[in-house]
C-alpha cells in the first residue's frame, strides 16, 4: 500500500514520528504538502483534505494518513494503525497496547515541550509570552525533563527481553520516537541535555543504535528529513535552557 502523509511542509513536528516510521520501514509513502502544486500536491492537497465536506470522520489537525479509504488523525493512533503493517509492534495484543502506552506517554512530553515557548496560546508570538516562557520552562528543565528520562530509562532496564529496546525484543515505533525524542530535546535544550543524559546510558544507546540503522542513516543524510527549526515543536532559545 503507498500511503499519504498530510502534515506542514516546513516542520519535523509530530509528524515526523510518523515519518520515522514509515522511513525504517522502507515504505512507499506521499509527504503530500512537501510535493510540487502542479502535481495536485503541496499546501493546497493539505487544505482540500482539512477542509473537505465529504469526509465522515475528518481529522481535526494535522498529521493525519489516508491508507487506501481510511484517514487516520492522530500520531499516536496512526502508529497504532501503522506498527503491525510496518512490522514496527508486538504481535501479541498487550505488546501493542504497552507501546501504544508509551508513545501515548511521549506525546505528553512532546505537548510540555512545546508549552515551554507557547505557555499562553499558539496563537501568540513567543515573544508576547516570553516571562510565562521562562517559568515554565525553568520547571520542564529541572523537573520534567529529569522525570520524563527517568522513566524511560527504567522502563528499559525492566524489559526482560534486554534492554536494547524499549519494548520486547525487537525494534518498535517507540524506539524510533525515543531516538525522535532525545534529538529534539538535544536541540531544544543542549544545556540541560548534556547535564541529564550521563545518567541515561540507556537511553543514549538507544539513540544511538536507531541513528546507525541503515534506512534511518539515510534518511537523516537526505533532504527528506527537515532540520529542526524555530517553527516547529522543538525550539531553541538559549534563554530558555539556563
Amino acid at each position: 500500500m503507498r500511503y499519504e502523509l498530510y502534515y506542514w511542509p516546513t516542520i519535523q513536528g509530530r509528524g515526523e514520528f510518523i515519518r520515522l516510521a514509515l522511513e525504517e520501514a522502507g515504505a512507499e509513502y506521499l509527504d503530500v504538502a512537501r510535493l510540487p502544486e502542479r502535481d495536485g500536491m503541496g499546501m493546497p492537497a493539505l487544505l482540500r483534505m482539512l477542509e473537505s465536506d465529504e469526509t465522515i470522520r475528518p481529522p481535526f489537525a494535522p498529521p493525519f494518513l489516508k491508507a487506501g479509504d481510511l484517514i487516520l488523525g492522530q500520531t499516536a493512533g496512526i502508529l497504532l494503525f501503522l506498527g503491525p503493517r510496518l512490522g514496527l509492534a508486538p504481535e501479541d495484543e498487550a505488546g501493542r497496547l504497552w507501546v501504544h502506552q508509551l508513545q501515548l506517554t511521549m506525546a505528553d512530553l512532546v505537548t510540555e515541550a512545546h508549552d515551554t515557548h507557547h505557555p499562553v496560546a499558539s496563537g501568540l508570538y513567543y515573544k508576547d509570552q516570553k516571562p510565562e516562557a521562562l517559568r515554565r520552562a525553568a520547571d520542564f528543565t529541572g523537573t520534567r525533563i529529569p522525570k520524563f528520562l527517568g522513566y524511560f530509562e527504567s522502563v528499559l532496564a525492566r524489559n526482560p527481553r534486554g534492554d536494547d529496546y524499549i519494548a520486547g525484543d525487537a525494534l518498535s515505533y517507540a524506539d524510533l520516537s525515543l531516538f525522535q525524542i532525545i534529538a529534539g530535546l538535544r536541540y531544544a535544550f543542549p544545556r540541560t541535555m548534556k547535564n541529564l543524559m550521563p545518567g541515561h546510558p540507556r537511553l543514549d544507546a538507544l539513540h544511538e543504535r536507531v541513528a546507525k540503522r541503515p534506512r534511518i542513516a539515510a534518511y537523516l543524510a537526505s533532504e527528506r528529513r527537515l532540520p529542526f527549526n524555530k517553527d516547529g515543536i522543538f525550539r531553541h532559545y538559549k534563554e530558555l535552557d539556563a
